[in-house]
């Protein structure tokens, strides 16, 4: 399947208006089903490959595509390249099914070596102090589960959203609760720290790489925060994890996202569950704006189109000139 790789010759990265497209292919992140002024049906697209992901427009889409176009497929595409409104956009002229190709070659990935981060996901559990090592080690290094956690994205956009995305947050925000832990009186190190590692567990089921990360049945039905908790109730059960511990971790777990406006049941209560938030909340925000600073291909000081989570141009670091994850293992001090 990999030898498929070789069919591709634009990647989104480099795209630039006038470029023509030759059943070049892509992943369908997302369609949209739109009818012009005058009844005629077109979809609203986002292509994608492992350099990003671009607009398109398919005017006058044929029945025989609508009927099949939805996101997580495999497609070549027939078009050109325009500048609308100061972004590149396919205009696509023909759309067909892409069969037999590997699609997380496609997928961006983070830049950051996965073995790295896999040795300091190995680091941060056995610096644990029992029981949250045991439990920790249980759902993390062992197990089915293992793989997923560590090639999840942690979103299907605006922050890590690539392959080893959920590792690299997790990581990150474990780096940043440690920090945090020694400056402020009063907190659980070892809670923090396993609930950072722990927090967004349950995306590992929540998304489908081998659909472009489209969600999973898992995803639409269960959600990652109920998917924690259950994976986390289960091994805490067979580890005969001390109850009163395991309360204070499952309420960092469905609590982190702040508000019951943004998907929390509870809003956090305990010293823990306020930092656990607010660190998701950073390492989102710098992982959502390097991550648009790396996409917008103009080369200037300022980004050409709007971040989605700002709402505004950003201006890119002094020296910054990447595509994809934030992160390089060097830049990891």
């Amino acid at each position: 399947m990999g030898a498929r790789v070789a069919d591709k010759t634009k990647f989104i990265g480099d795209l630039k208006a006038g470029m023509e497209l030759q059943g070049e292919p892509f992943l369908l992140h997302d369609v949209v089903r739109r009818q012009s002024k005058d009844g005629r049906p077109f979809l609203l697209l986002t292509l994608r490959d492992r350099t990003g992901q671009v607009a398109g427009v398919f005017w006058d889409v044929p029945l025989t595509v609508d009927v099949w176009a939805r996101p997580g497929l495999a497609v070549r595409v027939t078009g050109r390249v325009n500048l609308y409104k100061e972004s590149i956009q396919v205009s696509v002229n023909d759309m067909t099914r892409a069969a037999g190709l590997d699609l997380t070659a496609f997928l961006p990935a983070s830049r950051r070596s996965l073995e790295t981060m896999r040795a300091e996901l190995r680091a941060a559990v056995v610096g644990l102090a029992e029981p949250w090592r045991m439990l920790a080690a249980h759902l993390l290094l062992e197990g089915e589960l293992a793989e997923r956690y560590a090639t999840a994205p942690a979103a299907r956009g605006m922050h890590h959203a690539f392959i080893g995305g959920l590792l690299e947050h997790s990581l990150s925000m474990v780096a940043v609760a440690r920090l945090l832990a020694g400056y402020y009186p009063h907190v659980d190190a070892d809670l923090l720290v396993c609930g950072a590692l722990l927090h967004d567990m349950g995306k590992a089921y929540e998304y489908a790489l081998e659909e472009g990360f489209a969600y999973s049945e898992d995803g639409r039905l269960v959600g990652h925060i109920v998917r924690g908790v259950v994976l986390i109730e289960r091994a805490a059960a067979e580890l005969d994890f001390p109850a009163d511990q395991l309360q204070h971790l499952i309420h960092l777990i469905i609590s982190h996202h702040g508000t019951t406006e943004w998907g929390s049941p509870i809003v956090p209560k305990t010293l823990e569950a306020v930092l656990l938030h607010q660190i998701d909340l950073l390492d989102s925000r710098v992982g959502g704006f390097m991550d648009h600073v790396g996409h917008d291909g103009s080369g200037a000081a300022w980004t050409t189109k709007r971040s989605e989570m700002f709402g505004t141009e950003l201006r890119r670091p002094d020296g910054f000139s990447r595509v994809a994850g934030p992160y390089e293992d060097e830049d990891i001090a």
